[in-house]
């Protein structure tokens, strides 16, 4: 037998509106723009444009009649030879005016044809007098390199795999033929096994082979290991040279390039470039002001025809379908303008926080600041706080800057005061710039030099931060 009960329960639902909020938030300018225009698409009832307002000041519409009272003061005559007027048309170039700012025209990035690297070595080969068997094994080859344009496979491997898909008997020695073979193509370098044989290979290509050259290929040959640790004093050793021959053996070494495949991999991604979200100036008062770019979001409303026809008795889809479309319209809108006070309230809290920093621009001025701060500020969820600053930037006067990045963990210094862990990697960055290139600081000898100014870190803390900064460790950055 079934029984029927009640419960009651709190749940939580979000309305259209919020809905729309939401998922407008978390979009970047460009990404907005075309979200509109997505939306002027699908919906009829939306429209680009602001909401006409009537004046009672307005001029009344001329009557039709008054038009034809004629009479000493009507301006309407009417013209009776034609012929007497008939060249005083002014041509148009000459009461044309261009109103139309340059930065109104939409810029659209060309399409540029792309070629893979592999496609491109293709191509050379087949200028080669190759008969069908070579050529086979030489694309097998080229598809086997990797995205450095290194090939990581052995030969026998190679010719047991051509062999196996071919049905037929490909030997080693034929891959290797054609391994040198590639090898001759540009740039120097491909087809190579490992970064060592690429560099002997592109020190054969060069023309000058002089005493430098020599020293160079004799590093590169016996002292391999070494060269990648920079460890020169045991390159000395092993080949005999003095510091000023090694000095220059290096400089022609660094000349090479460690990645041949990089000069004709084209199909990589096209970086997109930036529209900042928000403009930030100086007033004369010296004071800050933020506003939204322009063209943020374009001024919409509703369509006056379709509005009209929502309003008459009409079939009940028909009614049903426009009553739609009119609230999602609504919803949109309201969503926008919504989106737009919420990521100004977010920028001033954000700004009040760091004024400091926007006032100079100096990174050391930045101070620590999470998702919380500036969501107790607007009074919003950290979520909420987290969309408006995902993928957003500012346009200052000392450049563009990242939202993102002025959110910073704090460091207690020794002297109770919490700074920035950028402050921190600024001064680290100030260190490692000023230090001595033969014998650079390590880890600990940062720590201690921090200690000194007054920044209580660890050494991992250090390092950490050296990684984020992308500066390698101390040994790789000997120099002579």
């Amino acid at each position: 037998m079934q029984r029927q009960t009640q419960t009651q329960r709190q749940t939580l639902k979000y309305s259209p509106l919020q809905i729309q909020m939401l998922n407008l938030l978390h979009l970047t300018t460009m990404e907005l723009e075309q979200r509109i225009k997505e939306e002027l698409e699908e919906n009829p009832v939306l429209e680009e444009g602001k909401e006409e307002s009537t004046s009672e000041d307005a001029p009344e519409e001329f009557d039709d009649a008054d038009l034809s009272s004629g009479g000493e003061d009507s301006s309407v005559q009417d013209y009776y030879d034609w012929d007497e007027f008939r060249d005083d048309d002014i041509p148009d170039y000459k009461t044309y005016a261009n109103n139309q700012s340059a930065d109104n025209e939409l810029y659209t990035r060309p399409m540029v044809e792309t070629i893979s690297f592999r496609d491109d070595l293709k191509q050379q080969v087949h200028f080669l007098q190759l008969d069908e068997r070579q050529q086979l094994i030489a694309d097998f080859i080229l598809d086997s390199l990797d995205e450095d344009g290194f090939l990581r496979r052995e030969s026998d491997v190679i010719a047991d795999d051509i062999s196996f898909a071919n049905s037929m008997f490909i030997d080693t020695e034929e891959v290797n033929t054609m391994l040198k073979v590639i090898q001759q193509l540009d740039p120097p370098g491909i087809a190579a096994s490992g970064l060592r044989e690429c560099l002997l290979i592109q020190l054969n290509r060069l023309e000058n082979q002089n005493d430098v050259w020599k020293w160079s290929y004799k590093i590169v040959s016996d002292a391999f290991d070494e060269l990648g640790s920079r460890n020169y004093d045991k390159i000395m050793r092993i080949t005999g040279l003095d510091e000023e021959s090694l000095k220059k053996a290096i400089q022609l070494i660094t000349t090479l390039n460690p990645k041949p495949a990089s000069g004709l991999r084209n199909d990589s991604i096209v970086n997109e470039s930036i529209k900042p979200d928000f403009m930030l100036w100086y007033t004369e008062d010296g004071e800050i002001e933020v506003q939204l770019t322009w063209g943020n979001s374009p001024a919409l409303k509703l369509n006056k025809v379709f509005t009209q026809m929502a309003e008459e008795k009409r079939d009940k889809a028909t009614n049903q379908f426009l009553k739609n479309k009119m609230n999602s319209a609504k919803w949109f809108i309201d969503a926008i303008k919504q989106r737009e006070n919420t990521m100004l309230n977010t920028l001033k809290a954000i700004v009040r926080l760091q004024y400091d920093y926007f006032q100079t621009g100096d990174i050391k001025k930045l101070r620590p600041m999470i998702l919380k701060d500036v969501a107790e500020i607007i009074d919003m969820d950290i979520s909420t706080v987290s969309r408006v600053t995902t993928n957003k930037y500012v346009q200052t006067p000392f450049g563009i800057v990242l939202l993102k990045d002025l959110f910073t963990e704090g460091v207690t210094n020794e002297d109770g005061t919490e700074v920035s862990n950028r402050e921190i990697q600024e001064a680290i960055r100030e260190i490692v710039v000023d230090e001595d290139k033969r014998h650079p600081y390590n880890d600990q000898q940062i720590t201690d030099m921090l200690a000194e100014k007054g920044y209580s870190v660890a050494r991992r803390t250090v390092a950490k931060y050296r990684e984020q900064l992308n500066i390698p460790t101390a040994r790789l950055r000997v120099t002579i």
